[in-house]
Order: C-alpha cells, then sequence, then structure tokens
C-alpha cells in the first residue's frame, strides 16, 4: 500500500536514502498503523527476512521522514510497499526521491505494487500497467470448530512441501519470508493434505486489529472452503478477520461473500512487465498488499 503516490510527480528534494533497520522497520509499521493500514503484530521480522536490503528510508537531519520497500525476489522479480511520507513531511518531494531510489534497485526486474485505483495513472507514468484489482472483505470469526475437518496444522508438514506448493502462486522463491511467515507467534497456519501432497494451506496473523488471512490457496473451491471456515473456527465471534481477494478468481470472491463478508477496500494490482504466470484460479487470498 501506498500514501506517498501524490509525490510521483514532485522534484526530487535532498534527502539521505539509506536501508533502515529492523528496528527502524517497526516504526514505519507504526506509520502504517497511523494510515489505516492495520499491519500485522509481527510483519517487521517476516517482512525483513524476505530481504533486509530492500527496505528503504528517507532522513532529514535525523529524522526518519519517508519509507518504501523494494523488495527482490529471487533473479527476475521485486514487489514495492510500504510507501509512506510522514504528514509533515509531505509535498516536498521526498517521497518521489525515494521511489527514484526503489525503482532503480530493482531495474529490470518485473515489479508488483499494490495501490489505491485513483493512482494508477501515476504508476502507468513510471511504467505500471494493471494487471487485475484486489478487494479486502472484513467478517467476524465464529467459534464454532469444524466437525472431522481434515485440516491440519501446517507446522505438520516440512519446509520442502509448503515452499513447492506456495511457488505455484508466486513468480520466485521466497523461502526467508516463508519460513518466518508460516511459523510467526500467535498465527493460526493449517493445510490440507491431498493424494498428490499439499492441497491449499491458510495463514492468519494477529494484526493491531483482528487476523487477516493471507495467504489462503487450494486446488479447489471445497479444499478453500474446508481452510476458511477452520480459521473462523479457531477465532471468537467477535475478532475481526479480513480476507484480500483478487477478482480474478471469482470463486475467492464467493468464497467471501458467502461468509457475509463486506468488502471494504480494494487495491490495482499493477506490472511494469507482463502479468505474472502463477495460479490465479486457486488463490482465494493473497498474502500481502506490502510484499505481494
Amino acid at each position: 500500500m501506498h500514501v506517498a503516490d501524490r509525490e510521483l510527480n514532485m522534484v526530487a528534494s535532498p534527502l539521505e536514502i539509506r536501508q533502515m533497520s529492523e528496528a527502524e522497520l517497526e516504526v514505519v509499521l507504526g506509520w502504517a498503523e497511523a494510515e489505516g493500514w492495520n499491519p500485522g503484530l509481527h510483519d517487521a521480522a517476516c517482512f525483513y527476512a524476505a530481504d533486509p536490503g530492500g527496505f528503504l528510508v528517507g532522513v532529514m537531519d535525523g529524522e526518519l521522514v519517508a519509507s518504501i520497500f523494494a523488495v527482490k525476489y529471487g533473479d527476475s522479480f521485486g514487489f514495492i510497499g510500504g510507501y509512506i511520507v510522514k504528514p509533515a513531511w509531505r509535498g516536498r518531494g521526498h517521497g518521489w526521491a525515494l521511489w527514484q531510489a526503489a525503482m532503480a534497485r530493482l531495474a529490470g526486474r518485473n515489479v508488483g505494487l499494490d495501490g489505491v485505483l485513483a493512482q494508477q495513472a501515476n504508476y502507468a507514468r513510471s511504467g505500471f500497467r494493471l494487471a487485475h484489482r484486489n478487494f479486502r472483505y472484513e467478517g467476524r470469526g465464529t467459534g464454532r470448530p469444524m466437525d472431522a475437518c481434515p485440516a491440519i496444522p501446517l507446522s505438520a508438514l516440512g519446509d520442502e512441501e509448503i515452499r513447492r506448493y506456495d511457488r505455484s502462486f508466486f513468480p520466485e522463491e521466497r523461502d526467508r519470508f516463508l519460513r518466518e511467515w508460516v511459523g510467526q507467534r500467535q498465527h493460526i497456519a493449517l493445510g490440507i493434505v491431498g493424494a498428490q501432497g499439499l492441497a491449499g494451506y491458510a495463514v492468519a496473523r494477529p494484526c493491531r486489529t483482528g487476523y487477516k488471512v493471507g495467504p489462503l490457496f487450494a486446488d479447489t473451491p471445497a479444499v478453500a472452503e474446508q481452510l476458511f471456515a477452520s480459521v473462523l473456527g479457531k477465532l471468537a465471534p467477535e475478532v475481526p478477520v479480513f480476507l484480500d481477494v483478487p477478482e480474478l478468481n471469482p470463486a475467492a470472491v464467493a468464497l467471501a461473500e458467502r461468509h457475509q463478508m463486506q468488502r471494504c477496500f480494494e487495491t490495482a494490482r499493477m506490472y511494469t512487465q507482463k502479468a505474472l504466470a502463477i495460479s490465479m484460479d486457486r488463490q482465494y487470498g493473497i498474502t500481502s498488499f506490502e510484499l505481494g
């Protein structure tokens, strides 16, 4: 997500741009909370594991004033997120300077982002093209455990099986990130195993408000339903639950609406090169608007 979008056309300003520390990433996630993004309680460690050099901060006179994530995956893909300029420092070109540094770091790669729909024209001027929209849905837990549910703790499966399955949904390996993501504290991580191995998995992480479910990957709508209902059953009825659904998968939209979730936000998924050759019809919940 991005709140410095309005600065994409500004003239760059003198700004110290450097890699942020993990402690500074915690500070930036506090900015994200203030913007209403509702980050996960343990996002910093998981995000940082993906690519420590990809988290950039802008500094003026020793003060952190802006942030952006420019995370590399493998040799060919990158993702932009966490693009924030502190309110008191907006309109001075700091966001544009940081944006340029981020894009330079990812030069030559296919770069993705999730931005607000109104900023598509600005992103297009930086070479991004719309691939699809994502809808954020909000619902509540049910507190009703499923009887005879085939979902098992994801920890019962080996790392290699999780990585193998995940590669159908992401253009490059993201092993370091995935290891942290599926093992973070206070999370719910479930998988369903079929005849050919893992047939779907879901991770729900605690956030400043409620839980976000992502990813939710499944071979069939029935597996997706079992995983999602199992997650909801582990959360009390008053607990908010959020699911980010790709518009390209009608079964994912139907899943959210069948559980009486309400659409509350949407983003534009855009890429600098062609849309990714990944399985969208089995993607019921994207991992994160910040890292793809």
